[in-house]
């Protein structure tokens, strides 16, 4: 190990320029943290709002980067043997400390979950964060099960398409929506059995297939299309709000009985690493190496490509998880 490493600064709130590639020291190892040495870390919504300066997190400059995967370099506390294969996600990386955009990340053993996979590191990168949420989002915020109707406002994103995926495991049935046509057959690739068109409005159309409502869903693209979402929803079923695509966060002048239709369930899921147990995990990666799941997997690209990785993430012009890989 060198003494030194390639990271990713940002010095200051700012447009994907603001990713500075840098020689700086590699983090020293001490008890509770675990020094990973990064092979490839998914991009996440959270890291453009975070290189923009929205929201109330973190604190620069900072090596960004809410995950990472990787093997094990040092553990002082002992949690885990040189050479383990590793997951790290959440627990402040990337905001109030340093994240995985780097070739080495020193992380709390807590955000760290191990696994076992001869997948390369750019599919392996795409996972931790992605299905977490996804799978979080299903278990935690709508509480879905075997054989329910689900929605998922948002298709699309990286985690739309790993709920698709999750969903479809549990025989679920899936509407999933795009604002492009063209991304319906990628939408019918992952699994879904519907495709609607997001227009802004889509709660008729919803209730068209399923006259009563879906049993849950997760909404995906803000609080300008969640009370709708909220309208394509069965009495009794519930709606998750987890990602915010239109960067739309809050409902202003928010009146619940206006919003929330009689009897349908609001939730929220935001995360964190002990939301994705290590079975999980290992169970994801088995099966997309034996072919029963997909990684929804856009673009990879070299570390001193970042600038570009985030203007990619930025408009939009991509479907499915972007990777940065370090070597």
């Amino acid at each position: 190990m060198t003494a030194t490493m390639r990271a990713v600064v940002i010095d200051a709130p700012g447009g994907p320029e603001a990713l500075r590639l840098r020689e700086v020291p590699v983090p020293p190892p001490a008890p509770g943290l675990v020094l990973i040495r990064v092979e490839a870390f998914g991009l996440n919504r959270s890291e453009l709002h975070f290189r923009r300066g929205m929201g109330h997190f973190g604190s620069f400059p900072r090596v960004p980067g809410i995950e990472a995967v990787g093997t094990v370099v040092a553990a002082p506390g002992g949690e885990y043997a040189f050479g383990t294969q590793v997951a790290a996600l959440m627990g402040g990386m990337g905001r109030d400390l340093d994240g995985g955009y780097a070739e080495y990340t020193l992380v709390p053993a807590s955000s760290v979950v191990p696994f076992t996979s001869t997948l390369d590191w750019a599919t392996i990168g795409a996972v931790p964060e992605m299905l977490q949420t996804a799978h979080g989002s299903l278990t935690v915020g709508v509480d879905a099960q075997p054989g329910d109707t689900l929605l998922v406002r948002g298709g699309t994103s990286s985690v739309g398409l790993a709920c698709i995926v999750l969903a479809k495991q549990q025989d679920m049935t899936v509407i999933a929506t795009s604002r492009n046509p063209d991304r319906t057959e990628r939408l019918h690739r992952a699994g879904a059995d519907h495709v609607v068109i997001d227009t802004g409005s889509i709660a008729d159309e919803v209730r068209r297939i399923v006259p009563d409502g879906v049993d849950g869903a997760v909404e995906l693209v803000g609080t300008d299309t969640l009370p709708d979402t909220l309208r394509a929803t069965a009495v009794h079923g519930t709606v998750s709000f987890t990602g915010m695509l239109s960067d739309v966060w809050t409902i202003p002048d928010f009146y619940p009985m206006d919003v929330i239709p009689n009897g349908v369930r609001l939730t929220a899921y935001s995360g964190a690493a002990s939301d994705l147990p290590a079975p999980v995990l290992q169970g994801f990666l088995d099966a997309v190496a034996a072919g029963t799941a997909t990684v929804p997997i856009a673009k990879v690209y070299p570390l001193e490509d970042i600038v570009q990785a985030h203007r990619d993430m930025e408009n939009g012009a991509r479907s499915g998880k972007l990777v940065v890989t370090t070597r």
